[in-house]
C-alpha cells in the first residue's frame, strides 16, 4: 500500500492543510524514503524502528542543518507514524519516544536608552493608576528587579531612610537594592494615591479597587506604554531587566556587580546580557579600527 498518498490524501482531505504544507510533508517523507533505502535496503515505513530515525537525525547533523530544520523533518515524521497508527499499519508509533531538538534561545534587544527617554513624554497622568503604572516600570528599570519581585514588593519592603528596597527573589533569597532620588519622588506621590483607596492587601502595587496586581497587568502596562515609542515585536517586563544590566554594562559596570544587583545565582546567567552589547562593540570595532576591512564603494 502507498501509505504516503493515504496520508496526503487524508491531510489534505480531512484535515484541510495547505497546498505548500503537504508538498513540504510529501518532501520530507520521499527524503526519509530514500534514506531507508540508502541506509537499510528498505522503503517500507512499516519497518521502521527508532534507531533509524536517530541515524536520520545523525545524518542531518553531519550536513550541519540547523536543529529548527531537523525538528520541522522530524515534526512530519510524527504526524506519519500518528497516521500509520491510526489506520492501523503500525503497532507501535517509533516516533514516541522522541524529543525535539534543543533551539539556542533567541537573544532579545533591550528597551534602548532613547526609547526611555521617549517614554517620559507619556508619564503626565497623575491620576492613581498613572503614578503606579509610571512607578512600576520606573523600579522595572532603576532596579532591574523581576516581574514576580515587583508583584511581591511590601509596603516593608522600602526603606526610605536608607534609599533602599529589600527583594525576595528565587529560592527565597533576599537582596537590596539601592534607590534613586527620582524613584524615592514617584514612591512618595504613588502612596499618597494609594491612601485614598480601600485596600485588603500590604502589597506595594495594588489595583484601583485595592487588590493585589498579578503578572498579566504588569505585562500589559509595560506593553501599552512602549508600543508608543519602540518597534520591538515583544515589549515584555524582562526588556527592562535587560535594559537595566545592558546600560551599566555600557557605563563601564563591573558585571560582578551587575550579577549581585539582579540576584543571579552564578555568573554565567549574568553573561547572557553581555552578548548584544558585545554584538555592538564588534560593530564600532570593525568600523573604527584603521587595519579594519572596508568594502570598496
Amino acid at each position: 500500500m502507498d501509505y504516503t498518498t493515504a496520508f496526503l490524501d487524508y491531510l489534505q482531505l480531512e484535515k484541510k492543510y495547505a497546498r505548500h504544507t503537504l508538498t513540504s510533508y510529501a518532501s520530507d517523507l520521499n527524503q526519509f524514503q530514500s534514506f531507508l533505502l540508502e541506509k537499510y535496503d528498505t522503503g517500507d515505513f512499516v519497518e521502521v524502528n527508532y534507531p533509524m530515525i536517530r541515524q536520520w537525525i545523525v545524518s542531518f547533523v553531519d550536513k550541519d542543518l540547523t536543529n529548527k530544520t531537523i525538528n520541522r523533518k522530524l515534526s512530519t515524521l510524527k504526524t506519519f507514524f500518528k497516521f500509520l497508527l491510526k489506520v492501523k499499519a503500525i503497532e507501535v508509533n517509533p516516533m514516541l519516544q522522541h524529543k525535539s531538538l534543543k533551539l539556542p534561545k533567541r537573544e532579545q534587544e533591550a528597551f534602548s536608552l532613547l526609547e526611555l527617554e521617549k517614554l517620559s513624554a507619556y508619564f503626565e497622568d497623575s491620576s492613581f493608576e498613572g503614578l503606579r503604572d509610571h512607578l512600576m516600570i520606573e523600579m522595572l528599570y532603576s532596579t532591574g528587579m523581576r516581574r514576580q519581585e515587583l508583584i511581591d514588593l511590601t509596603l516593608s519592603s522600602i526603606d526610605l531612610e536608607q534609599n533602599q528596597l529589600k527583594v525576595l527573589g528565587k529560592r527565597n533569597k533576599e537582596r537590596l537594592l539601592p534607590l534613586l532620588n527620582s524613584t524615592l519622588i514617584l514612591i512618595g506621590d504613588y502612596l499618597e494615591k494609594r491612601k485614598g483607596l480601600a485596600l485588603d492587601t500590604e502589597k506595594l502595587f495594588v489595583t484601583k479597587s485595592g487588590k493585589a496586581i498579578y503578572p498579566n497587568l504588569v505585562y500589559r502596562t509595560v506593553n501599552s506604554y512602549f508600543k508608543k515609542v519602540s518597534t520591538k515585536q515583544k515589549l515584555s517586563p524582562h526588556l527592562l531587566r535587560h535594559a537595566f544590566a545592558s546600560h551599566l554594562l555600557d557605563k563601564g559596570a563591573e558585571i560582578t556587580a551587575i550579577k549581585e544587583l539582579l540576584g543571579h545565582s552564578s555568573l554565567a546567567s549574568t553573561e547572557v546580557y553581555t552578548h548584544s552589547n558585545f554584538k555592538e562593540l564588534s560593530k564600532v570595532h570593525a568600523a573604527a579600527h584603521p587595519r579594519s576591512l572596508k568594502k570598496e564603494d
